[in-house]
């Protein structure tokens, strides 16, 4: 069992920029594969981020790449993302996962441990 708990978001203005962070409880942390979600209203949740357990492979939606960085420091438990060149389509609540599987998996059904979310809003 994993509990995820994000915190760091907030109001921005464009072009700014945010960090968020995932603690993570429990003792298998650095056997999860970790990912970041995104849900915008009234639509679906969409993957923007993930990082395999040891850090070294990450992949990004196309709408993030260059602008987002995810990492992790399993000392730590805990993942970030850090949100560059923020954009109001970037309004969203942001959902930290956790997978015992691939951290290439872009649908969420796939990720097995959810944070609550937090809300990240980008005025123009």
């Amino acid at each position: 069992q994993v509990q995820l708990v994000e915190s760091g978001g907030g109001l921005v203005q464009t072009g700014g920029s945010l960090r968020l962070s995932c603690a993570a409880s429990g003792r298998t942390f650095n056997s999860y594969a970790m990912g970041w979600f995104l849900q915008a209203p009234g639509k679906e949740r969409t993957f923007v981020a993930g990082i395999s357990w040891s850090g070294r492979r990450t992949v990004y939606a196309d709408s993030v790449k260059g602008r987002f960085t995810i990492s992790r420091d399993n000392a730590r438990n805990t993942v970030y993302l850090q949100m560059n060149s923020l954009k109001p389509e970037d309004t969203a609540v942001y959902y930290c996962a956790a997978s015992t599987g691939g951290y290439y998996y872009t649908l969420d059904i796939h990720w097995d441990y959810w944070g609550q979310g937090t809300q990240v809003t980008v005025s123009s």
